[in-house]
Parts: C-alpha cells; sequence; structure tokens
C-alpha cells in the first residue's frame, strides 16, 4: 500500500474536522508543492487522515517526468480509488497529455473527482472545498508561521522559484511548470526565518535553476530587514547565510547551473553556514552531445570552472547527475564522458540511462542508443564512479568534522556532514560515546565527529573528545 506520507497533524478540541489523505511523490520541488497544500488545509481547519479509511477524501500529489514515475503515481491513484473512492489529484502528471491530446489521468481513472497541474494550490482547494466543505470552526484557523512540512523537524526545503526557462531536449518541466517565476526575495526570507524559528537547522535552497534565480524580473531589488536585496542568486545566498549564522543552521543549495556567477557564491562557503557543496545538474560531458541536449553550457568550460571552485574551496563537495545512452551519443563521445568524471573527480554522482519522455523532443533524434547498451555505460559510469568516491570518501579517515544528527539507534547514531544531502548521498555512522559523562547524541544537533572508516559511500566515525 503507498504510504501516506509522514503526514499527522495534532487534533484540535471542538467538532470533528473533516479528515484529508494525503500521498506525495516526486522530487523536492513536488514535496513543497505538498507542504503548501497540506499548509493551507491546516489553517482552514482540516485534519489529515493516516490511513486511507480515516480519510473523508484522498490527495494524491503526482510526478510525471519519466515513465517510471507516471506509472508509479498512475499506480498511486489507482490504489486511492480503491481504498477510498475520492480522489483528488495535482501535480506534474496532472499537466501532461498523450499523443492524442487527451488526460492521461483522466483516460486511466476517470472516477477522480478533480484534476490539477503542479503548484496549484488554490485550484486544489477549490476542488477540497467543492467535496469536502471547510469547517466552520474560528478556533482551529491556526498554523504554525513555518507551515506544515512534510521532512524532519530539523531541516526543510525553500523553493525559491518554480518552471524554468531552459528547453533541455530531454526534459518536460516546462511543459509542465512553464516558465522561471522567481518569488519575491522578501517572502523567502521571512520564510527561512520562521523555518529557523522552528528549529530547522538545515535549509535546502531548491528550484529548476538556482542560478537563474531573479532573471524573470531583471535581477529587481526588493527590501529585507529595511535593506535593500537584489532578487539574485549571490544577493539571496549570501542574506541566507547571514540569517543562519544567526540560528547556527546550515543553507544547502541544489540544482545549480554552472553560470560565471557561482563563482561569488564559493567565498561564502567559507563562514560555515552556506555549505561548501553544490548540486550541479551537467547531464554530460562531450560538447555534441551537450548541444543535442540543449544544455547551457559547454563540457570544456565545466571542467575549468569546476577546477576554479575547488581552488578557491578545496573542502568543496560537488555532486551531479548524468545521463547515459542519450540519442546519438557514440561510443567515442560514451569515453569522452569517462575521461571527464576521472579527470573532474566529483564526489556525489547519480547516473540514470537514457529513458525517452513522451513530449520531450529528443525522442525525435536519430540513431537511437538501444536499450542493452545504455545500461551497459550506466553500469561503467557507476563502476567508475564508485572508485572515485571510495577514494575521495578515504582521504577523510582521521579528520574531525561537523555532521547533523539524523536519528539515533542503540549503537551511537546516523549524521551527514556538509557533503551529504538528506536521502541522496551517504550518511555518516556514529559509534557511541563510552566515556562516562559525555554528551548524548540528539536528533537535530550537530556533533564533531572523528572518520574512522570509509566505504564508496558512507562513513564511520567516533565522537570526538
Amino acid at each position: 500500500m503507498t504510504e501516506l506520507r509522514r503526514i499527522s497533524l495534532p487534533t484540535q478540541p471542538g467538532a470533528a474536522a473533516p479528515k484529508v489523505g494525503f500521498v506525495s511523490l516526486g522530487c523536492p520541488k513536488a514535496l513543497v508543492d505538498s507542504e503548501q497544500i497540506l499548509t493551507q488545509l491546516r489553517a482552514e481547519g482540516y485534519e489529515t487522515a493516516k490511513s486511507y479509511d480515516g480519510a473523508d477524501l484522498v490527495i494524491v500529489n503526482t510526478c510525471g517526468f519519466i515513465d517510471a514515475a507516471v506509472q508509479e503515481s498512475l499506480d498511486a491513484i489507482g490504489e486511492a480509488l480503491a481504498e477510498n473512492g475520492k480522489v483528488i489529484v495535482t501535480g506534474c502528471l496532472g499537466a501532461k497529455k498523450d499523443a492524442a491530446g487527451d488526460d492521461i489521468i483522466m483516460k486511466v481513472h476517470p472516477k477522480v473527482l478533480a484534476v490539477t497541474g503542479p503548484h496549484a494550490v488554490g485550484e486544489v482547494m477549490d476542488s477540497v472545498h467543492q467535496h469536502l466543505p471547510k469547517p466552520h470552526e474560528p478556533f482551529i484557523d491556526l498554523v504554525p508561521p513555518a507551515g506544515i512540512k512534510l521532512t524532519p523537524k530539523h531541516y526543510a526545503y525553500l523553493k525559491i522559484s518554480e518552471g524554468c526557462n531552459h528547453r533541455c531536449s530531454f526534459c518536460i518541466i516546462p511543459s509542465m511548470r512553464g516558465d522561471l517565476v522567481s518569488r519575491p526575495i522578501a517572502d523567502l526570507m521571512l520564510e527561512a526565518e520562521n523555518l529557523f524559528k522552528a528549529g530547522v537547522k538545515e535549509l535546502l535552497v531548491i528550484s529548476q535553476d538556482t542560478s537563474a534565480y531573479g532573471v524573470d524580473v531583471k535581477f529587481r531589488t526588493g527590501f529585507w530587514n529595511g535593506k535593500p536585496v537584489k532578487t539574485h542568486m549571490t544577493q539571496l545566498i549570501g542574506a541566507l547565510g547571514e540569517l543562519a549564522a544567526q540560528y547556527g543552521a546550515w543553507v544547502r543549495m541544489h540544482y545549480v547551473y554552472p553560470y560565471p556567477h557561482v563563482n561569488d557564491v564559493i567565498p561564502m562557503m567559507a563562514g560555515g553556514h552556506v555549505l561548501p557543496y553544490l548540486d550541479v545538474p551537467l547531464q554530460h560531458a562531450h560538447p555534441d552531445v551537450l548541444k543535442r541536449m540543449k544544455r547551457p553550457a559547454s563540457g570544456e568550460k565545466n571542467l575549468e570552472r569546476i577546477q576554479q571552485w575547488r581552488a578557491m574551496n578545496p573542502d568543496l563537495t560537488i555532486r551531479s547527475t548524468f545521463i547515459a545512452g542519450f540519442p546519438g551519443e557514440t561510443e567515442a563521445e560514451f569515453e569522452y564522458l569517462l575521461d571527464f568524471l576521472k579527470e573532474a573527480q566529483i564526489d556525489r554522482l547519480g547516473c540514470f540511462a537514457y529513458s525517452p519522455v513522451e513530449g520531450a523532443t529528443a525522442n525525435a533524434l536519430p540513431n537511437p542508443v538501444p536499450a542493452e547498451v545504455r545500461e551497459e555505460r550506466r553500469g561503467r559510469v557507476m563502476l567508475l564512479q564508485e572508485e572515485i568516491s571510495r577514494k575521495r570518501l578515504e582521504a577523510k579517515v582521521g579528520k574531525t568534522i561537523r555532521v547533523l544528527i539524523d536519528e539515533t539507534n542503540k549503537t551511537g547514531a546516523i549524521g551527514r556532514s556538509a557533503a551529504d544531502a538528506p536521502e541522496i548521498d551517504g550518511v555518516v555512522h556514529i559509534k557511541k560515546s563510552l566515556v562516562p559523562g559525555a554528551k548524548r547524541l540528539a536528533v537535530g544537533e550537530f556533533a564533531d565527529v572523528i572518520v574512522t572508516k570509509a566505504d564508496a559511500h558512507d562513513l564511520w566515525a567516533s565522537v570526538a573528545q
């Protein structure tokens, strides 16, 4: 059964409030959409149900990027219909049509109550009001300033924009989420401050293209605490870093395209609050493949930038994703990618075998790579990356690093260092201190640990005394 994702809100006194079940699928950007809908539901007095049979209706937030995600979303909708019967669907799959121009969801599941696209809080709430009228109880129209979050209390995502101006040939995100729309910088700073006040110790900045923040509004000037701040990536990260320092927290950047102004962010990492971590979705290295992908940067410049960033901050961790077997990719172009990876020494890497996505222009490119070759190339990338990752992590043995504790157990705790984003990177396994009177590790707190062992993905450590 699909999990109704980690949602349990406090029950309020008075008459029983209508209950909504919620299934949240997809990427962190979709997760933020879910949080916004849940926040509005809670503000209007609705409660959330832990199971299908305890819900008056169910909302399913879908993903529609690749075929596997589409199928997972359709299966989740089908399960919710079978278990509950009253289902509202939102998210990226809601904006997707089939080759005939028909709504995919309604074609497969005609009994759903309503379908909306992504970042459509108002439309979702209109549908909820229609099928489950809001309660009339003024004492429950309350919501915490930080909103309702689906992440653990000690970290949260901050989505700084919607949509994307790029037209990468393998991607259909702009057709589902539209062009870039940057959020006002004052709104972002207020949301960040409320999250830090609520106990968040790690703020993960996300968007489709974090480096392009503010392009759509020509980097107009906003105001925060009476001071002018431009709607620009570097000024936003600088302001978030200063705010994080006040609360002893971290700021981590995701989906950073390698534009020249990223260089201006690297010096901000010296203070320990803007983490020396960049999630840079490079996708390939060969210029011809990048051209067919319609990517906004060339492979040669990417390698130069990586080397420049590391010269500026040797502790920098770089995460990236790559596609193997893109249409037309020759063996020579693939070998070029492997040579790039050997030289770039990416710390954290994910590789996907190219998967045709309905509606993507890459599907029309000539010389598609056979499925078995795509998978074989993906395997070669990951085998190489395992060797690179192991060596880079083994270099940390004997060093003292700061970790944020995610969970505790009988033997100690599991935490993450500045090099580890939640759910996608490795972790640090921490051995419990046997020293009498030693401070106990607690979830959501920082600890300094000494690295004792490493493998290709994770670290092992003991508490520094």
